[in-house]
C-alpha cells in the first residue's frame, strides 16, 4: 500500500481556481464517496479550506502510479465541471515520505498562508471524520493521520511555532485598525458565524469598536457568538437594509455565491454620504462580489490580501518552521518504516505458514515411526535431520543463486539476515 496526495493551494493557484475546486461542507460526502469508487482507490481523505483543497489517497502498491494521477484528476475536472487540463500548472502531487512529510506540516500550520496558524488543525481533524464517516479510511490512512495529530502536538509544544499572533482572524483585525485609526466609533458587520468569525471576535474587544452586528443564516448557531461580544443578530436577507450603518464587513460563509454584490454596496455608499467602508472577505468561494473593489472610497481585501499585513509577525515563527520541519521529516521516515513493514507482513505470514507445515509433516511422519515400534531415538534424529535440512533448503539456494549471478548486494543482505559472519 501506498500513500499520495494531490491538490492546490494558496501557493500555487488564485482564489478564482481554488473556489471552483473547492468541496464545500455539504457536498464532502457525495463526493467522498464518488471517489472511493474509483477503482485504483483503497482509502480518501479530502480537505477543503479557503487556502486549499487536497485530497489524500492510499493504493495499492503494485498500482499503474501514472494511470491513477490520470484518472484521478479525470475525476476531479468531472465532479467540478471543468477542464482539468486547463490547470495542470496549478496541480501538485507529493508520494510516499514527500507525502507524509507535506501532511505533517499542513496539520502543523508549516504549509498555512499564515504560518503556524492553529485552525487547519481542525480543519484535517473534521476532513478525517468526514471520510472514517463516510467508511471510506484504509488502515493505513488511519494510522497515517493518527501520527499526524501525534506530530502536530509534539510541533505546537516543542516549538516556538504558534508564538506572536499571526492568523488570518487577527491579520483581518489588523487591516481594520490600520484603516481606521480611531474604531470606538465604528461599526462592524460579521457575516458568518464558524470558525474563523469566532476567532475575529475573540480580537474585536481590544480594538474597542462601537457596535458588532453578526449577520448569519440561523439565529441559534449567532447566539452564543453574540453573548461573548455583545452583539446584535440579524439574518443574511437583512444585510442589504443595515449595511449603511457599518463601517467595517469582514465575512466568512459556506455559500456558494456572493452575498454582497457590487448593487448592494453602490446604494449603501450612497446612503452613508460616500464614507469610507471596509470589506475583508475570508471566504472560498467569495461573498464579496470582486466588482466591489472597483467602487471609490471601498476598500476590498481577499483572505490572499491579508498576507501581506503579518508579514512583521513571522520571522520567529520562520525560525520555529524550520526546528519543526526537522521533526517531521524524522517522524515521516518513521511512518514510511511502518508502510514498508506492512509490504512485508504478508511475505512474513507465508514464511512462517510454510515452517509450520514442514514441521507439522515430520511430526506426523514422526509420531507415526514411534506408534509402528520405531527406537524414539532414532526417530528423534531422522526428525532433527530433516527439519534441519527442509528448512535452510531455500535460503540456501537463494544464497548460492545470489552468488553465482553477482548480486553481491543480494548476498550481502541475505548473509546479514541468516546471521552469517563476512569471510
Amino acid at each position: 500500500m501506498s500513500i499520495t496526495i494531490f491538490g492546490v493551494n494558496h501557493k500555487t493557484a488564485p482564489v478564482a481556481l481554488r473556489e471552483r475546486l473547492a468541496f464545500p461542507t455539504e457536498i464532502v460526502d457525495k463526493a467522498l464517496y464518488s471517489l472511493y469508487q474509483h477503482p485504483l482507490v483503497e482509502g480518501c481523505v479530502i480537505l477543503s479550506t479557503c487556502n486549499r483543497t487536497e485530497i489524500y489517497l492510499s493504493y495499492e502498491h503494485q498500482t499503474d502510479y501514472l494511470r491513477l494521477k490520470q484518472s484521478v484528476e479525470s475525476w476531479l475536472g468531472q465532479f467540478h465541471d471543468l477542464d482539468i487540463e486547463l490547470y495542470q500548472d496549478s496541480l501538485y502531487w507529493y508520494d510516499d515520505q514527500h507525502a507524509v512529510e507535506h501532511l505533517m506540516s499542513v496539520a502543523s500550520g508549516l504549509d498555512s498562508m499564515i504560518i503556524g496558524e492553529p485552525q487547519i488543525l481542525g480543519q484535517v481533524k473534521q476532513a478525517y471524520s468526514f471520510a472514517q464517516k463516510q467508511n471510506c479510511l484504509s488502515v493505513q490512512l488511519k494510522k497515517l493521520f493518527q501520527t499526524v495529530f501525534h506530530v502536530a502536538k509534539i510541533v505546537r509544544s516543542e516549538t516556538n511555532i504558534g508564538a506572536n499572533t499571526a492568523s488570518v482572524a487577527y491579520a483581518a483585525c489588523l487591516v481594520a485598525r490600520n484603516l481606521f485609526v480611531d474604531t470606538s466609533h465604528l461599526n462592524i458587520m460579521l457575516v458568518g458565524a464558524g470558525e474563523t468569525i469566532e476567532l475575529i471576535s475573540r480580537y474585536l474587544k481590544p480594538h474597542g469598536f462601537n457596535h458588532v452586528i453578526i449577520a448569519n443564516r440561523t439565529r441559534e448557531k449567532a447566539l452564543k457568538l453574540a453573548a461573548g461580544i455583545d452583539a446584535e443578530i440579524i439574518s443574511l436577507p437583512d444585510i442589504a437594509n443595515r449595511l449603511k450603518d457599518v463601517d467595517i464587513v469582514i465575512s466568512s460563509t459556506a455559500s456558494p455565491l456572493p452575498i454582497i454584490g457590487k448593487g448592494m454596496v453602490e446604494r449603501t455608499l450612497h446612503a452613508r454620504n460616500y464614507r469610507q467602508m471596509l470589506f475583508i472577505d475570508l471566504a472560498v468561494p467569495r461573498d464579496v462580489e470582486e466588482e466591489v473593489n472597483q467602487l471609490d472610497n471601498v476598500h476590498l481585501y481577499t483572505i490572499d490580501d491579508l498576507q501581506k499585513t503579518v508579514e512583521s509577525n513571522l520571522e520567529q515563527r520562520a525560525i520555529a518552521a524550520k526546528e519543526a520541519q526537522y521533526l517531521i521529516q524524522e517522524q515521516a521516515e518513521h511512518f514510511i518504516d511502518w508502510i514498508k513493514t506492512r509490504h512485508a507482513v504478508a511475505y512474513v505470514k507465508q514464511y512462517r505458514s510454510n515452517a509450520e507445515s514442514i514441521k507439522r509433516e515430520l511430526q506426523i511422519k514422526a509420531l507415526n515411526a514411534i506408534k509402528q515400534g520405531a527406537n524414539i531415538d532414532d526417530v528423534f534424529a531422522e526428525f532433527s535431520h530433516r527439519l534441519t535440512n527442509k528448512l535452510i533448503h531455500a535460503p540456501t539456494q537463494t544464497l548460492l543463486h545470489a552468488a553465482t549471478h553477482d548480486c553481491d548486494d543480494c548476498f550481502k543482505v541475505l548473509s546479514k539476515g541468516l546471521g552469517l559472519k563476512e569471510h
